[in-house]
């Protein structure tokens, strides 16, 4: 039974597939690695309030900050000494350079591209994989050599950056105050009272949205209601 591939895609600036630049590497990692980090900060002894608290406590009370990004980590094999599905290479950076394209400025992106990255059959919800990121990092190393100076076999390493599109990550984890639809006598204060229980956080709706003139309000206009910092 041949093995699935594991294939990189690169994304346009809409987040869908350019499926004709589709590719897979040479040869499966043998072990990757996924990290991601949770940030917790604790309050000080002062209180929330800046008036020192006399209340002692075997551990500071956490808070939740903010989660990072997964960090996806590959090693890529390449070898092209032998044919490979029956294509004949006599420099393994016709395929290396594949990946080393991901990390360049696309012109119509002014960045690099966005890539999702699978493999194997459907997996679990909440897998590894497909797992949508950047590059952030890659290390070429070439190992074997033609006679001719042209290199045989590389390793990359690979490292991978989670990327969310901002829109779809606040739509799912916070469903209900993402958007809101303008309706006859609302006001930013008001919707601010709601959504964040204060009415002088209005200005955090008005700068997300650019309103110039937050006082007159277009009815059946929808709003995007960030999350407080």
């Amino acid at each position: 039974m041949e093995l699935s591939k594991l294939t990189i895609t690169p994304l346009d600036k809409s987040g869908q597939s350019i499926t004709n630049k589709r590719f897979a590497v040479l040869f499966n990692p043998n072990t990757y690695s996924i990290s991601k980090s949770v940030t917790w900060n604790s309050l000080s002894a002062t209180g929330p309030t800046g008036a020192r608290t006399n209340r002692m406590v075997n551990a500071p009370t956490l808070f939740f900050a903010g989660g990072g990004s997964r960090l996806l980590n590959l090693e890529l094999f390449y070898d092209v000494t032998e044919p490979v599905n029956d294509l004949v290479s006599g420099d393994v950076r016709k395929e290396t350079n594949k990946v080393v394209e991901l990390t360049r400025i696309q012109k119509e992106l002014q960045r690099p591209p966005a890539v999702e990255i699978s493999w194997g059959a459907a997996p679990p919800a909440h897998s590894d994989f497909p797992f949508t990121g950047v590059l952030s990092n890659l290390v070429q190393r070439f190992t074997f050599f033609s006679s001719d100076g042209k290199p045989l076999r590389a390793t990359l390493m690979v490292t991978v950056t989670e990327f969310l599109d901002p829109a779809l990550d606040q739509r799912q984890t916070d469903p209900e105050f993402t958007t809101r639809r303008l309706k006859r006598g609302d006001t930013l204060s008001a919707i601010a009272a709601e959504t964040y229980r204060d009415p002088a956080q209005w200005r955090l709706i008005a700068e997300a949205n650019n309103l110039d003139d937050p006082r007159h309000l277009d009815v059946g206009r929808t709003l995007t209601i960030p999350r407080r910092g």
